[in-house]
This record gives C-alpha cells, structure tokens and sequence, in this order.
C-alpha cells in the first residue's frame, strides 16, 4: 500500500502494559468511526506494513488501545513507537454538502463570486496559523485562506469550490 492511497490516523504514542499493547492517539473528530478495525498500517523506513489488530479498544476520547499480532513484549512495541499509522483511504467517512476532506479537492477549480474563476487547487497548506488553499493561476501561485465564511458551494460534481473572498485579495495576486 502507498502513503497515497492513504490517510493518516495517528501516532503509537506509548506502551500500554508488559504483553505488547501501545495506544495511538487519533487525529480524528469522530475517534468512535476506528474502533472495530481489523489491521492499520504503520510507517516503518518510509514504507507502509500492514498490522493486524487482536484487540481494539476506545479509550480517553481520541486514544485507541490495541494490542497487534505478533507483538508480545516491551522489545516488540519499542520496535514501533512513536510511528505514524494510516488506513486505505475507502475507509474514510463520506463527507456531504461543504464539507471536504483536503486530499479530496485537489485538482478542483476555485470560483470567486465578485473575481470569477481564480484558478486550480494544486495544495492545501495546513503548515502555517492559518489552513490555506494553494492555487494555480497561469504562472502564479495565489493564496486564499481556508475560512468556513469564505466557502460558499462545494461542487464536487463539476469539481468546483465557490467562494467569496474579501475585496481586492486575489487581486493583490494579479497586479503587475
């Protein structure tokens, strides 16, 4: 399985008890969707390998407690902490109305309703304060913050994201 075809899940944050269990805290709004899952893959040397899960269980809102197969001992469970985990992208919830997951609008076009249409969503730059949508216009890169008031339709079946921008920033772009 390829990073790309996946999603991130969480991290192993630290051993549960002697007999190989770890906890993976989350990063999900809704922890309760992974609590019947059968493996996860973990990162290991740039590589996804599959881990099949014996025992799962929700705990402290945003943690699971799970105990693998064939990882018995403290030695086992140090050979895959503090790794990344991911699941296939199928197993993400279907998301409705403008609500979006990041990966998912890739590629989408961004339509002002006051500048028309501004460019494609090459990105999503959720590395600063503040998530912004990174988009191609000709040969500029244009910005637009990624702000709930901002969107105003998700158009996934025409692949299009309208919005309705403060005056003058896509502009400030554009000037020569």
């Amino acid at each position: 399985m390829n990073k790309e075809a996946c999603f991130y899940l969480g991290i192993i944050a630290r051993k549960h008890s002697y007999k190989g269990e770890v906890v993976i805290v989350i990063d999900s709004d809704e922890p309760g969707l992974y609590a019947n899952l059968d493996a996860i893959f973990v990162e290991i040397n740039h590589k996804l390998i599959p881990f099949f899960i014996q025992k799962i269980k929700l705990q402290k809102g945003n943690q699971l407690r799970i105990k693998f197969e064939d990882i018995d001992t403290e030695d086992d469970v140090k050979s895959i902490l503090k790794r990344a985990t991911y699941l296939p992208l199928t197993l993400l919830p279907k998301l409705e109305g403008d609500k979006f997951y990041f990966h998912e609008v890739i590629g989408f076009i961004i339509e002002d309703v006051n500048y028309g249409i501004v460019g494609k969503i090459t990105s999503i730059n959720d590395s600063t304060a503040q998530t912004l949508f990174v988009i191609k216009n000709k040969k500029i890169e244009i910005l637009i913050p990624l702000i709930d008031e901002f969107i105003k339709k998700v158009d996934r079946e025409n692949r299009k994201i309208i919005v309705e921008t403060p005056d003058g920033l896509i502009q400030m772009y554009l000037e020569d």
